[in-house]
């Protein structure tokens, strides 16, 4: 197994590569004058099952790497490449809800499927609805779980509580 990181979440890749115990994966993330990405793997990945650590909320770049690490990696014949999302961006767009819009959250997994993915791993999609846009097997984990956990270490008395919802779609996940 390798784990590699994009730019999005370094801090987070280096923690889950400690934690997996495995060292990050080398990989050259660089951005040319133009503004045009390159992305290099800097080490043999030649039948490895390889996760890919990337967020793709903006800037758009974020999502433009990961796709051209999940090409990179498909040309470098991993054996199976995992996208490990923490934040799925656009995932907010996940329906046509006035005329001449486009399902963004779709169309970004269409990307992804096209560049190669084998599996994709995210936290709190704003709708599970998503997991079903596309062939790709989806994991969609939710972090209330281990919120809702560190809480009762924490024994508080909460009588009265609260929660918000940041807004509509995710009131049902407030309850």
């Amino acid at each position: 197994m390798k784990i590699f990181s994009g730019k999005s979440n370094l801090e987070l890749s280096k923690k889950i590569a400690h934690l997996v115990g495995v060292p990050l994966g080398a990989i050259d993330l660089e951005t040319f004058s133009d503004g045009e990405l390159r992305v290099a793997f800097k080490e043999n990945i030649r039948g490895e099952n390889v996760f890919l650590i990337q967020s793709t909320n903006p800037p758009a770049e974020n999502l433009m790497e990961l796709l051209l690490m999940l090409d990179a990696a498909k040309r470098a014949s991993a054996k199976t490449v995992t996208a490990v999302i923490p934040y799925y961006g656009y995932s907010r767009q996940d329906r046509k809800d006035q005329p001449r819009v486009p399902i963004s959250a779709r169309m970004i997994l269409d990307l992804m499927a096209a560049a190669g993915v084998d599996r994709m791993i995210t936290m709190d999609l704003h709708s599970p609805q998503i997991q079903g846009f596309t062939n790709v097997p989806f994991d969609n984990l939710y972090s209330r779980i281990i919120l809702f956990n560190k809480l009762q270490d924490y024994k508080l008395n909460i009588d009265n509580g609260v929660v918000l919802a940041t807004d509509v779609g995710s009131a049902k996940m407030s309850q």
